[in-house]
């Protein structure tokens, strides 16, 4: 059985995202992620499995070092996902701000 790991629940761990932010500008190694953190180092590699896995990140082989890059293509999907969603978000709050400036200028 061949499980496909779901972005989404990749994401939602925060030691996870914090892999993504240290990566998102420069590719590093797993010993230079690991050491960013104060969890052992084969928790900082499953970690970097399932975000391979997902296709978040990528890895490049540099002579015996394996670095890890943003898939920058997957990370636009999630963002093109979540995109309506914010929108939707954004335009409540906007109306909701402008109920509460009319309250707030005539209580009456």
């Amino acid at each position: 059985m061949n499980l496909r790991r779901d972005v989404f629940q990749a994401i939602a761990d925060p030691t996870r995202r914090a892999i993504l932010l240290l990566v998102a500008s420069q590719a590093l190694t797993a010993g230079a992620i690991a050491s960013n953190f104060d969890t052992a180092r084969p928790t900082v590699s499953k970690h970097l499995q399932i975000l391979t896995e997902c296709e978040l990140l990528q890895q490049e082989q540099t002579g015996r070092e394996i670095h890890y890059h943003i898939n920058a293509k997957k990370m636009k999907e999630v963002a093109d996902f979540i995109e309506p969603f914010r929108q939707m978000w954004d335009e409540r709050f906007n109306k909701l701000e402008s109920i509460m400036k009319k309250i707030s200028t005539n209580p009456h």
